[in-house]
This record gives C-alpha cells, structure tokens and sequence, in this order.
C-alpha cells in the first residue's frame, strides 16, 4: 500500500494482521546557531533548517479517529508549533503492544532524528500528507 496521507497509514495500521501500535515523534525546524549566511537565507525562505524532536507519543490505531484528532492532542502539549511528525508503527503478535512496549522504541526514534537518520519513518506535514525530507 501506498501511504501518501496519514489516513492511509491509520488505514493500514488498521488492516494488519497483528495488533499495532503507532509511534509519533514531532519535530520543529530551528536554525542552528553556527548558520552561514546562505542558511539563514534559505531558511527564512523556508527551506533548510535542522529538525529538533519536541516530544513523542504512541497510540494504538483505533485511539485515533483522524489526523485533526492528533493535531489537537499535540496542541496540548505545548506551544511550540511543529512542523514534521514522524511516524511508525510496532507490530504485536499475540496482543497490542502496550505504551511501555514503545518507550525504547520512540526513544530509539527521538535520537535517530536528531541525528538526522529519519529514512526508516514517514514524515508528515502540518496537513497530514506524507513528505519528502532532503
């Protein structure tokens, strides 16, 4: 299957044979301090810029009924705006991964996207269409 919206990811979470449970990591976008000149242009223009993870949370597929219902939720959680959240998704066998069964996981996340290794998650915009980092 083809995920190009978060609705065919919670689609497709929903249609696995095995309980799943879905990892989230939301990211702002800084400048880092040592930007050149040329970065500091390209990202007032909205481009470039250094992904910082804000915070993470994990979900089974039928606690969410949309894309607009996480939006929400992570307004709660702060006010620093977001820019990209990066998903994934943990398979069960014989139960549903519980959310302590994701804290190593998202954890393994969050220092993945610091370091700038994302290719394993689907990133999504403000908007929940699927995107492409670099």
């Amino acid at each position: 299957m083809n995920i190009s919206t978060f609705d065919d990811l919670l689609q497709a979470a929903r249609s696995q044979p095995d309980p799943q449970r879905l990892l989230f990591v939301f990211a702002g976008v800084e400048l880092p301090d040592d930007a050149t000149p040329a970065q500091r242009e390209r990202f007032e223009a909205g481009q470039g810029g250094a992904l910082v993870p804000l915070m993470c949370v994990d979900k089974r597929p039928d606690e969410l009924a949309s894309f607009s219902a996480l939006v929400e939720e992570s307004s709660q959680f702060g006010p620093q705006p977001w820019g990209i959240v990066f998903a994934a998704a943990l398979s069960g066998t014989d139960r549903a991964p519980t959310s302590e069964d994701a804290e190593k996981p998202l954890e393994r996340m969050v220092e993945a996207i610091k370091r700038g290794e994302h290719g394993g998650y689907i990133p999504f915009d403000t908007q929940g269409q699927a995107v492409q980092i670099g």
